[in-house]
């Protein structure tokens, strides 16, 4: 069975979340939109730089999205608010450092489903915010994909999932967040 099989079950409950929704309306509100590049962020830079220790990255050059989540929030003029931040993001942030101590590999299942994500429906969510969507930007996504695939195995399955369980929650934290979600008409 693929990782993409033993994770199919999360990955539906994650699209089906309302921020999902909001942020395919094409009427995101850029300050939410803000609000959630900021969370993000700093769950990428965490990730991406526990990954590039371990040397997860070498020869995936362009699948690094910090820097380009950093460019989204600077042409939204975005600044930086800590009462923006979720909590779920320093559960996230203290998993990620754990794993980086004990098992390192585990960080691939992260790379899956969020830059896999990226690599999958960027195309289509770039259209739909605010701004530039340089995060959802890439120079070749059928080799990037092809070249995380093959460093993919099974028993990421459960990290992988708990990745998901990550995602879900930051998506529905951010949408209690007491900014407006859609632009006015």
């Amino acid at each position: 069975m693929s990782l993409k099989d033993l994770t199919w079950d999360k990955h539906k409950i994650a699209e089906r979340q309302g921020f999902v929704k909001v942020l395919l309306s094409g009427k995101i509100n850029p300050k939410f939109y803000s609000a959630y590049l900021q969370n993000v962020m700093t769950c990428y830079s965490m990730l991406e730089s526990c990954a590039i220790t371990h040397g997860l990255l070498d020869g995936l050059d362009d699948i690094k999205r910090s820097g380009r989540i950093q460019d989204d929030l600077d042409e939204l003029d975005h600044k930086k608010d800590n009462s923006l931040f979720v909590p779920v993001v320093n559960e996230y942030l203290d998993h990620i450092l754990r794993l980086s101590w004990k098992n390192p590999q585990q960080l691939m299942a992260h790379i899956y489903v969020r830059h896999m994500g990226d690599l999958s429906g960027g195309q289509m969510i770039a259209r739909k915010v605010p701004g530039s969507g340089h995060s959802y930007q890439f120079d070749n996504v059928d080799l990037l994909k092809q070249k995380i695939r093959e460093r993919l195995t099974e028993d990421l399955a459960d990290e992988a999932n708990l990745s998901f369980d990550f995602s879900i929650a930051l998506f529905q934290q951010v949408m209690e967040l007491d900014i407006p979600k859609y632009i006015d008409d």
